[in-house]
């Protein structure tokens, strides 16, 4: 009796269509950059330059990352554009994030600055300051057992943190802190 090694009818050096044999042992780089773009993309929303870096961090050569970035592009599933728009949205409206926070953002996760510049115009002055005054508010709010320099003190680091301006944090603390206490607030206590 003899023994044929391989599978019957081809060449001895295939492997076995099941087990561990069976399995890739190099897969397609084609394939592994799909499948890390679209985890990512399955979560939330991401820029192009996180994509690439997240691939980058797998090993997968530039040429094939940027194929599969293009490819992806192409049909939607990344669009820098409207990822910075969502962001300056989310992180205003949820976050009360100044525009100069959110734009440090939008470059830390790899949007242009003309992406950038055109997503942050969709919050004016106005929006800003409303939501700065909001965030005094609660912040003062929250502080009312306080005496009022320590009160100002926290709501101007509150949102400094946030990146607004010191002149507009300055000023929308007077008037609410000011509104809050009454007559009895000694201006020359509070932080300048």
């Amino acid at each position: 009796m003899t023994f044929q090694t391989g599978r019957r009818g081809r060449g001895g050096d295939e492997p076995p269509p099941v087990g561990a044999a069976a399995q890739d042992v190099e897969p397609d780089q084609e394939s592994v950059a799909r499948a890390i773009a679209l985890r990512l993309l399955t979560g939330a929303a991401r820029s192009r330059a996180q994509v690439a870096e997240a691939m980058a961090r797998k090993d997968v050569p530039d040429v094939v990352a940027q194929k599969v970035l293009d490819r992806f592009t192409e049909v939607g599933l990344i669009d820098d554009a409207e990822f910075a728009r969502m962001l300056v949205r989310t992180r205003h409206a949820e976050r009360g994030l100044s525009r100069r926070a959110i734009a440090v953002e939008l470059r830390r996760k790899g949007i242009d600055d003309e992406l950038a510049g055109a997503a942050l115009e969709e919050v004016d002055s106005d929006d800003e300051e409303t939501a700065a005054r909001a965030l005094v508010r609660r912040k003062l709010a929250a502080t009312a057992s306080l005496d009022a320099q320590t009160r100002a003190r926290r709501t101007y680091a509150a949102l400094g943190r946030k990146g607004y301006p010191s002149g507009l944090v300055s000023r929308l603390v007077r008037e609410e802190l000011a509104a809050a206490v009454g007559d009895e607030l000694d201006e020359a206590a509070l932080p300048s």
